[in-house]
């Protein structure tokens, strides 16, 4: 039957496009189509997608996050072939599954290494706004209090707790009242914080280490500072490495750069999957967890499905035994350090680049309106009196279309574009990446030329599409 169903799928193949506008969501595919990333990929393998002619593309989006080890890794494959093949009890529910039990003892190995911390306990979910979901809720349990804070520019999800902690107004924007009792503060402002924190009625603060959809990394002291000030008023720390957790940044954690920073709650998800089953979690202490399961009658007084399910705990098991083998996290730590530097340097060269900025293998470039070209600056006005925060697809369409990589524009409304690297990659996938990315930012300073024509042309497609 497999084999069946393999060949039916090999007959399909060129139709995802149509599928998609027909069924799901026709503004995506339009939206591929008017920047040309409707490429049809047929495969992926490590660091690299191909599509149906063999081309093979360096994939620097590794699906927001999620594909950390590369896709289709052989390791964590055979894991869950073996899984599989054994016909396990899942899912029993009046039961306890032993491998949710070695995934909550691997985990915490990493965020309490040392008997004296506390962060020893985890519950399972699904995604990592279902982490969040679920630590605004062990927050509130916790503390008695209501108040979430959080920062601006932050991204925690988009289901509807995460969503009111949500940074970027375009995204909370037609979707109605939210959930109540949750106010910004300015990322790395500790007065502001501390004038958030006043009334000493704050559950949680929440914050990201390094911001997804800006790169931005706390300065250093912030965290320490920050978890001062929220022991004071009675609040948590609760610290999304949702998407710079799992060596992304060089260490296990992100908020691991600052030593003395010890959270109370630690939402992770994405790269924990392996790239293969959906898997989310919250890592908190027992008092925390205790608090919310604290009777016999509540011990399951938060839940959900699959959480648990043993694809996504062997999934989990084997891409933490893979990252500690094969040295992921110190490979990323010194290649971190290399592209960056590479980076720093071309940004130097070229008036369009305000800063890059991240950690590890999670970072970004922000551009700005430049100061001493006048053809430039007008050149950039030009795009900007037609669409704001068009200017990163001047350097994302060619990494695609003429160097064969794919990378993303940081979010809606900005000028950040960000790479999220395979934690697996290679010096050689770097350096291939670096030169194309010079080639890119040497092009945005011909003016008139074939990028800026192609960008130009990008946003009057997009107020054509407005109605404008």
């Amino acid at each position: 039957m497999s084999t069946d169903f393999l060949d039916w799928l090999d007959h399909q193949q060129g139709r995802q496009y149509e599928l998609h506008a027909r069924y799901i969501n026709p503004i995506f595919v339009r939206m591929l189509q008017t920047i040309g990333f409707d490429k049809g990929f047929v495969r992926g393998q490590g660091c690299y997608l191909y599509d149906a002619g063999g081309t093979r593309y360096l994939d620097l989006l590794t699906g927001w996050g999620v594909f950390a080890l590369g896709r289709n890794h052989p390791k964590v494959r055979s894991v869950l072939e073996a899984v599989l093949s054994r016909e396990l009890p899942n899912l029993v529910r009046m039961d306890c599954s032993l491998l949710a039990g070695l995934v909550a003892e691997k985990l915490t190995s990493h965020t309490a290494p040392h008997k004296d911390q506390p962060l020893t306990r985890v519950f399972f979910c699904n995604s990592g706004t279902e982490s969040v979901e679920t630590a605004i809720k062990f927050a509130r349990c916790f503390t008695g209090k209501q108040r979430i804070l959080y920062c601006e520019h932050a991204f925690h999800g988009l289901t509807t707790g995460s969503l009111s902690l949500n940074g970027a107004g375009f995204f909370r924007e037609r979707f109605g009242d939210l959930m109540p009792g949750t106010e910004s503060v300015p990322f790395n402002d500790l007065a502001a914080l501390d004038r958030a924190l006043a009334r000493k009625d704050v559950a949680a603060f929440f914050i990201e280490p390094v911001q997804g959809k800006s790169c931005e990394v706390v300065s250093d002291g912030f965290l320490e500072d920050a978890q001062t000030l929220c022991r004071k008023a009675g609040t948590l720390l609760a610290v999304d490495e949702v998407q710079c957790g799992m060596g992304r940044t060089g260490k296990w954690f992100a908020y691991q750069h600052w030593p003395s920073v010890e959270p109370d709650i630690v939402c992770v998800a994405k790269a924990l999957s392996g790239g293969y089953v959906p898997v989310g979690a919250v890592i908190t202490t027992p008092k925390i967890l205790d608090s919310v399961f604290n009777t016999l009658e509540r011990c399951v007084v938060h839940s959900n499905t699959f959480g648990q399910n043993d694809l996504a705990m062997a999934a989990a098991l084997a891409t933490m035994t893979v990252m500690e083998e094969d040295g992921i996290v110190e490979n990323v730590a010194a290649l971190g350090d290399y592209v960056m530097a590479r980076l720093e340097n071309m940004g130097r060269d070229c008036p369009f680049v305000s800063e890059v900025r991240g950690k590890g293998l999670m970072f970004g470039i922000d551009f700005k309106r430049p100061e001493n070209s006048f053809k430039l600056r007008a050149a950039w006005d030009a795009l900007h009196a037609l669409n704001f925060g068009v200017f990163g697809q001047m350097i994302i369409v060619p990494l695609l279309q003429e160097h064969h990589i794919l990378a993303q524009v940081a979010g809606y409304h900005t000028e950040v574009i960000k790479f999220l690297p395979p934690l697996i990659v290679t010096k050689q996938d770097l350096d291939w990446f670096l030169s194309a990315m010079q080639q890119a930012l040497q092009d945005t300073l011909r003016v008139p030329g074939a990028a800026w024509n192609t960008v130009m042309n990008l946003a009057k497609g997009a107020m054509r599409a407005h109605g404008v």
